[in-house]
């Protein structure tokens, strides 16, 4: 028989621990009721000067910002800024709760990116195509929109991109996702499987694993990835790529996991609204701009950007839609549109474009 330490035998210590975490969570439950009340006490200050808008992106990326910055573990410093995002999302749902229109339906990786950036405290509406998000949100149904922009691996979202050239709509934030795909079904046997159907999207970013796995079996394009799910939900013969949610939503067995081909898969969206969002000392501004029919017109487009040694991380152009053969760029850029370096740049720029809209500055991604 070993000995008893001085606080007696396992069960023993266990129940110490017990009592130390469970005084702990009286505490927290205590500190984070404190926080709602102060954020109520923000709510009627605000209502008192007539300021309605409750939600400020500049204030929650950088309070997750300072989280990440402080922590020191066990727990990760991601996880432990999403604790603090759902802490502020019910405390924002006691000011003012959100709407937020998303590419649907229900179950969506739009979805699960609309809750990692709002947490789980805002009402979701699922809409059925991109444009209709942005017509959701220029009426005033929806206070935010989220749409995909870009994946790691397929490249853009041109729907997306065209819906700014007449959208009078702003970007207010962005949030990217790490994809991962799952094979779906309701049956016992992956060799039942007659067809695989799945967004587009997520097709292309599967087919090495396809080819290998199930080559021969019909691939068929469906409009989401939840969709998928739930044609796969009432016929065995058909499988489903799909996420998590979508899983669990539909309540499907998981085949084979992560058969995404490239293990960085990675979307981005765009959080939009009307909101002109403030500096958050890291911060990201997106412009659409035409440049002069000239030789080399391009080149000098740009040129008050490297004059400035202001940062550009993207570039894209498409068709303006106005005329034959002109087209628009999409272009990223480090920096607040307040900033003083980019704000002379963006003067320069001014001049030199044939057409120049300013779609918002707003917080990189955090999380």
């Amino acid at each position: 028989m070993g000995k008893k330490g001085k606080n007696g035998g396992p069960a023993a210590q266990i129940k110490i621990l017990r009592e130390k975490i469970d005084a702990l969570d009286v505490k927290l439950q205590s500190l984070i009721n404190e926080r709602a009340r102060l954020a109520l006490e923000v709510a009627e200050t605000k209502q008192q000067e007539g300021i309605n808008n409750f939600y400020r992106p500049e204030r929650e990326a950088e309070v997750l910002r300072n989280v990440m910055a402080r922590h020191q573990g066990p727990l990760s410093a991601e996880a432990m800024a999403r604790l603090f995002r759902e802490i502020m999302s019910a405390c924002l749902a006691l000011e003012s709760r959100l709407r937020v229109a998303f590419l649907g339906p229900e179950g969506t990786f739009t979805q699960e990116a609309a809750l990692k950036h709002f947490g789980r405290f805002v009402e979701t509406a699922p809409l059925a195509a991109i444009d209709e998000v942005f017509r959701e949100v220029e009426s005033g149904s929806a206070q935010f929109g989220l749409v995909p922009v870009e994946n790691s691996t397929e490249g853009v979202i041109n729907h997306t991109l065209d819906m700014f050239i007449t959208s009078p709509l702003k970007i207010c934030g962005e949030v990217e996702l790490r994809i991962h795909h799952h094979l779906l079904g309701k049956g016992n046997d992956i060799k039942a499987a007659r067809r695989v159907v799945s967004h587009q999207q997520s097709l292309a970013q599967c087919r090495e694993w396809l080819d290998a796995n199930l080559p021969g079996v019909e691939r068929t394009t469906v409009a989401s990835n939840a969709e998928a799910a739930r044609m796969a939900a009432v016929d065995v013969g058909t499988m489903a790529i799909a996420g998590d949610s979508a899983a669990r939503l539909y309540d499907l067995k998981m085949f084979a996991s992560n058969i995404e081909d490239s293990p960085d898969n990675t979307t981005r969206f765009l959080v939009i609204g009307t909101l002109e969002t403030a500096p958050s000392g890291n911060d990201k501004t997106s412009l659409l701009l035409s440049s002069r029919n000239r030789p080399g017109a391009l080149q000098r487009l740009l040129a008050p950007l490297a004059k400035n040694r202001i940062n550009m991380t993207r570039i894209e152009s498409r068709p303006s839609r106005q005329s034959m053969w002109e087209y628009v760029f999409f272009i990223d850029i480090d920096g607040h549109v307040k900033d003083r370096k980019l704000a002379k740049a963006l003067d320069e720029l001014e001049k030199e474009a044939a057409f120049l809209k300013r779609l918002g500055s707003y917080p990189k991604a955090v999380l």
